[in-house]
């Protein structure tokens, strides 16, 4: 293992225990005074940080593994800067929006951060055209990078809007909700499935592999606007809306099957935690699309975008059930991760929080929908936070244990 992925790995969850510890402390400031922060504030570094230091940064240092196996080591020497400078836009957004929330700053380094998404994007590209072998995963991590730059239309308009102090509220939520649709749903998830074509599901039949492929590239763009279904549609695009959405289960189907497949070959091969772990994000993906679905539903989509635990319950669903779960999965199926027993307990802490978390929110979202009060509710919320950041540290601990990749147990990959 090149010395490089073990570096950026190790710096990937010790960003996880800072998304971790800022989300504790906005969970504590909502059940407790802490007059020294401001939340807001709080709020937007979190999530900047949770994209650009945890998310991002993973998903660059994976590619880049990905595309060495591919061209050769000497990969890595080239997209190093890349990688740095996407951390560095990283922590100063941390920093900034601690400090002043939307302000000069803060723009500067978002501003940056996709510049440099554009730089990785120009220069992966490239390298994507010069594999010899032509193969599906192609596919999946160029439209990842296709949509990580048009996610940046939204992120400019929301600069724009606070630059101008000119926010208008459905334009800067249909600005919000552009970003977040096209990174979650576009960039962190096509990237996810470009590792998973590649490794678990790498000798499926190109035309199938490339039937799923259309399916979730297609439905991407137009599963936006259900996001935004307080617009005054017309009919045929509220159709289209409801297709599109729809037509993800047949490439989730396709899956399903390719999954009961690999049970004989792939699954066999790697660690039971490996299985488990992909297994829940598969499970939270499988939530993900009857929760899309069932937004189609006009009287459903208005309960769902009026209480605020329903959105943040669903945007953590996709960013900790989904995705980081994947990602650790697959970081220890590739032996990236050497999987020890501090590296078990951190995984089922955290886990055992997501779970914990999207529970209280669920519980917390219909107690509101049915005028119920919940007054305990951020009290569990908080102690979820707490579990979350437990699992965290315990895995950065772990990682943190590893000494040049030789420590820990090997894994079959």
């Amino acid at each position: 293992m090149h010395p490089y992925i073990i570096r950026w790995l190790k710096i990937s969850f010790f960003n996880l225990v800072i998304v971790a510890s800022l989300g504790l402390t906005l969970r504590y400031k909502i059940s407790f005074p802490l007059p020294q922060i401001d939340q807001k504030y709080f709020l937007h570094a979190h999530s900047h940080f949770a994209f650009g230091g945890w998310i991002t940064h993973t998903i660059l240092s994976l590619m880049v593994a990905w595309i060495s196996n591919k061209l050769g080591k000497e990969c890595y020497k080239k997209y190093r800067w890349l990688i740095y400078a996407n951390l560095i836009t990283a922590y100063g957004m941390l920093f900034s929006f601690m400090y002043q929330g939307y302000g000069l700053l803060s723009i500067i380094f978002s501003t940056l951060s996709i510049f440099v998404a554009y730089a990785f994007a120009f220069v992966f590209w490239k390298d994507l055209n010069r594999i010899p072998q032509k193969n599906i995963s192609r596919l999946w991590f160029k439209a990842a990078l296709v949509f990580n730059i048009i996610s940046s239309i939204g992120a400019f308009t929301l600069a724009f809007m606070f630059a101008t102090k000119n926010q208008e509220q459905h334009f800067y939520l249909s600005s919000i909700y552009f970003y977040l649709h096209f990174q979650y749903n576009g960039w962190f998830l096509f990237s996810c499935l470009g590792f998973a074509f590649s490794d678990i599901f790498h000798h499926v039949e190109d035309r199938i592999a490339k039937r799923i492929f259309w399916i979730f590239a297609l439905a991407c763009i137009p599963n936006y606007l259900l996001s935004i279904l307080w617009t005054n549609f017309p009919l045929v695009i509220y159709i289209i809306i409801i297709v599109a959405s729809l037509i993800q289960f047949w490439g989730w189907a396709e899956m399903v099957k390719l999954l009961r497949a690999e049970r004989q070959t792939y699954l066999k091969t790697v660690h039971p935690i490996v299985k488990w772990i992909l297994g829940l994000s598969f499970l939270a993906f499988t939530i993900k699309l009857f929760l899309q679905a069932g937004s189609t539903i006009p009287s459903l989509s208005k309960l769902a975008y009026g209480f605020r635990p329903i959105i943040i319950g669903y945007l953590h669903l996709v960013l900790l059930g989904v995705i980081s779960l994947f990602l650790i999965g697959y970081g220890i199926s590739k032996n990236y991760l050497r999987y020890g027993p501090t590296l078990k307990w951190g995984i089922s802490v955290f886990t055992l929080g997501v779970f914990a978390n999207e529970l209280v929110l669920m519980v917390q979202g219909v107690c509101d929908i049915m005028l119920i009060p919940l007054p305990s509710a951020n009290l569990y919320l908080f102690y979820a936070a707490i579990i979350l950041f437990t699992g965290a540290f315990l895995m950065a601990i772990a990682k943190g244990k590893e000494l040049g990749g030789k420590r820990g147990m090997a894994l079959k990959h």
